[in-house]
This record gives C-alpha cells, sequence and structure tokens, in this order.
C-alpha cells in the first residue's frame, strides 16, 4: 500500500477535484492577479526542485498566471520555508518541501524562525517518492548485506551524505546506523543535488537519496543502488530489493512532498489552491512526468493533508527522540 494510501483513513477522504470547486466561488474573486511563487527550501537540481518545476506547468495553464519556481536553500529548508511563513497570506507565495520544514526541523532544531503548526497552511499533498540507498562506484560493495559487513570491518570510516540536517534521508540514515548496529559518519550538504556530486566523486561512500533526483545518476550507471528504504519495491526499478528483504525486516522511510501557503491564508483560497493542484495532478502528461521520474501524485484535500502532515510529525518525533539525532 501507498504512503498516500496508508493515510487516507486517517487523514481525510480522497476527494475528486470536482468536489473541492464549489469552494472556489467564495475565494477572492480576482485571485490570482499576478505571477505566483513557488519557493523551493532546497537548491536546483534535487527531487524538490524537479517535481516543482513540473507542477508549475500545469498551475499556470489552470490559474493563467505566470508560476515561478525560486530555490532558496540553508538550514535544512527552513530558510526558504520562513521566507513563505512571512509572506502576505494572499496565495501569490507557496512552499513545495519535503517533510523537513513541515514535520521534523522542529524536532531537530533548538532556534526555530517560524512555527510549522501555525505559520504556515498545508494546501495540497503534491507526491510520494521513494527512497534509494546508493554507493559510490568506488565502494566495493553490491548490495546492503555486503555495505553492513564493510562497515562493521571498519567503524568509523564510511560516511553517508544527505540533503541536509532534519531531511528523511538524514534520518533513513541515522535508522540504518541503529538497526544495523554500525558505526557510520554522517555528512550533511545543502541539498541532495551536491551531496550526489560528492557521491558520484566518492568523497562519500553512500547516501539515501529520493527517486526522482537519483534516477538519471542509477541510469547513467554514475552511482549503484543497493536497496529501497521503502515497504514494497518500485514499479520504475523493480529488481531492487527493500532493506527489509535485505536483512534488515522492519526498516522503511519514504518521502512526500507538500505544498503549504503562508498561515491565516483564508480557507476559501486555501481551497482553491488545492483544487488546482489537485486537477493539476489529474493531468495525463503531468502523471507521466511524475511516473518517469519514479513519484507517485498526490490527491488529498486540504484538510487530508492538514491531518497527514499532523501525523508525520508525531511520527519523526518519536523517530529523532529514539536516534538522539540534533541539527544544531
Amino acid at each position: 500500500m501507498t504512503l498516500r494510501r496508508r493515510h487516507l483513513l486517517a487523514t481525510g477522504a480522497l476527494l475528486p477535484t470536482g468536489a473541492l470547486l464549489p469552494c472556489a466561488a467564495h475565494a477572492q474573486p480576482h485571485w490570482p492577479d499576478r505571477p505566483l511563487r513557488i519557493v523551493v527550501p532546497y537548491p536546483p537540481g534535487g527531487s524538490n526542485d524537479i517535481l516543482a518545476r513540473i507542477l508549475a506547468e500545469p498551475l499556470r495553464e489552470i490559474l493563467g498566471q505566470p508560476v515561478l519556481v525560486e530555490n532558496r536553500a540553508g538550514a535544512g529548508g527552513n530558510i526558504g520555508t520562513d521566507a513563505v511563513a512571512k509572506s502576505p497570506p494572499d496565495g501569490h507565495s507557496l512552499l513545495l518541501t519535503a517533510p523537513g520544514p513541515l514535520a521534523i526541523n522542529e524536532h531537530l532544531y533548538r532556534g526555530m524562525p517560524f512555527s510549522p503548526e501555525h505559520d504556515l497552511v498545508p494546501v495540497a499533498l503534491v507526491a510520494s517518492v521513494p527512497i534509494v540507498l546508493m554507493a559510490t562506484n568506488a565502494l566495493p560493495v553490491r548490495n546492503l548485506a555486503e555495505l553492513i559487513a564493510l562497515a562493521k570491518r571498519e567503524p568509523g570510516r564510511l560516511a553517508f551524505g544527505s540533503s541536509g540536517n532534519a531531511s528523511t534521508n538524514h534520518l533513513a540514515g541515522e535508522l540504518l546506523k541503529s538497526m544495523a548496529g554500525i558505526e557510520v559518519v554522517h555528512v550533511p550538504y545543502r541539498g541532495a543535488a551536491p551531496a550526489m556530486t560528492d557521491l558520484i566523486a566518492g568523497q562519500v561512500q553512500f547516501m539515501f537519496d529520493n527517486m526522482p533526483g537519483s534516477l538519471p545518476q542509477l541510469r547513467e550507471g554514475r552511482v549503484r543502488a543497493l536497496a529501497l528504504a521503502g515497504a514494497s519495491r518500485a514499479a520504475v526499478l523493480p529488481e531492487l530489493p527493500t532493506v527489509a528483504e535485505s536483512g534488515l525486516p522492519g526498516f522503511e522511510a519514504a518521502a512526500w512532498f507538500g505544498l503549504a501557503a503562508p498561515g491565516g491564508t483564508p480557507p476559501a483560497l486555501v481551497a482553491r489552491l488545492n483544487a488546482a493542484v489537485l486537477q493539476a495532478l489529474a493531468s495525463p502528461a503531468l502523471r507521466a512526468r511524475f511516473a518517469e521520474a519514479g513519484a507517485e501524485p498526490g490527491g488529498l484535500d486540504a484538510a487530508g493533508f492538514a491531518g497527514f502532515v499532523a501525523a508525520e510529525r508525531e511520527k519523526w518525533r518519536q523517530v529523532v527522540a529514539a536516534s538522539g539525532a540534533r541539527a544544531d
């Protein structure tokens, strides 16, 4: 069962786009009256950036205004997220982010510049994606068992990269350390793309990364896939086993990407934004591009996504507490 489907009963029904359209009649009548800005709180080239740019195209057609993607990286996504949280709540500044800023960072950072619960409004679940464990080609391992064996023979020598402190990919590495009983070094980057660059170069030995950003490198043979972090195999890489299948039963980590608006955005405008996103996600062209990237389109209504985020926040609170990880 997919990440999105597992949460439907807890977070609200999956509604067809048309069910949301009546709410739009009560939104601001002249919205949008200028270009929209989607802030990605990570550098260009990563999964978050890829999905934002795919989504921006159909949204432009639906809303009749340009939809610009702006990368504002730093502090595990907090810098870009804070910029949106402090923007006017008029539906023209939006955040498209991985779980960190909405569900994880508050458990890892001591001084948050915004409250994810009060300064942001969940709008829509955009996509869920598998996380893949990869190794540099220079590392003499072909599967997870060999990676764990090498790490145990040489404790503290291997380093794993991540898209930054508090990212799901960072915590997937922490979970691997804990469950496998290995000692490895975490090297955080300002996004997945620079981490991948160093993985290819052998500056770090392995990393977890989201499928959209890692798939091109895997297809070109620049890095080696070892396992999938999710509960099931991925259609785009059906031969690749999961971490659980590879000797660590119970291991599971998955990533999702969601759209949020500044706190105080009127509910009718949130509903109108949600309707536009759901309409975009129903586009055959977008669905084909998501599938090619290894992503599954989302589809919750705004209330359902808010419940989903609340459940994720509690789940990751427990993971962080158990791992003892800190970002500062």
